[in-house]
């Protein structure tokens, strides 16, 4: 423990940062990979997970030092050359910040609803509900850059969680952590491994599955907002190109679309998500 320099490449402490580039190896390892100076500061301050160690260039540990000096009681900082760092995790890395952080404990979907707030009731007629359970749910998104979207639209408008089907990019590659500005650190997740039979889960749970779909029949998103009064909303969002599976659709309770104009065929599904948790925030 404490604040250590490293004695160049070959520095036996560092032997866990060789390969990081290789995820599901540093997976497999029970690890995830924190890159950047903000990612890594929220990491800290958030308390919520395990480090294992930090690794930081010169320059990084300056702009970091009030919050590693603290966490240098309990976990170990190595400070190193930033020349170095190529060489070292097998990768190009121009932030100079990393963290090796332990993986949380899997969890199921059950699990997950364990933890949204159950006190919600539907909204009289002509009224708005006061709060609302919100869950978006991922089929198949594969891009990191799109997982990570989606979870920092979550945090921005105040989802309950994120559902992931078994095939969607894990959040915890350090791609989506990135793009996410730690959201995906923060925002509840679990995965469907009983795809898509889980989403009768949600239902029992009183959630209203509306599935975001350009595909007509399909209601306009004001429409509906002015129509429905969920006090549990869940959304369902598939890839860009092909969309949700049929098998999928047929567990939702409503199909929306969010117009835009005839010569565009449809939204980044990120973006997508971003209007639709907007609205039922409104």
């Amino acid at each position: 423990m404490g604040v250590s320099r490293i004695r160049g490449l070959d520095d036996p402490r560092i032997a866990d940062y060789r390969d990081i580039a290789e995820a599901e190896l540093v997976r497999s390892r029970g690890l995830f990979v924190a890159e950047g100076r903000l990612i890594v500061r929220r990491l800290i301050e958030d308390h919520r997970h395990t480090i294992r160690s930090v690794l930081v260039s010169d320059a990084s540990y300056r702009a970091l030092e009030a919050v590693l000096v603290p966490v240098a009681a309990e976990t170990s900082v190595y400070v190193g050359d930033g020349a170095d760092f190529l060489g070292i995790t097998g990768h190009d890395l121009h932030r100079g910040c990393l963290a090796l952080v332990e993986r949380p404990a899997a969890r199921s979907v059950r699990d997950l609803l364990a933890t949204v707030p159950q006190d919600f009731s539907p909204a009289p007629a002509g009224a708005r509900p006061t709060s609302c359970a919100t869950i978006v749910v991922l089929e198949g998104i594969t891009n990191a850059d799109n997982v990570g979207g989606v979870f920092r639209n979550a945090a921005a408008f105040g989802a309950n969680a994120v559902v992931l089907d078994p095939t969607c990019c894990d959040p915890l590659y350090r791609k989506a952590i990135r793009t996410s500005m730690a959201a995906t650190l923060r925002v509840p997740y679990a995965r469907a491994e009983e795809w898509p039979d889980d989403l009768a889960e949600l239902r029992a749970h009183g959630f209203t599955i509306v599935a975001l779909t350009p595909k007509v029949p399909s209601l306009p998103l004001d429409e509906l907002a002015q129509r429905l009064r969920p006090a549990k909303i869940a959304w369902l969002v598939g890839t860009e190109g092909e969309g949700l599976t049929a098998h999928a659709l047929s567990f939702a309770d409503h199909r929306v679309r969010i117009p835009i104009a005839p010569e565009v065929d449809s939204l980044n599904l990120a973006v997508a998500v971003g209007i639709a948790l907007y609205r039922t925030s409104r």
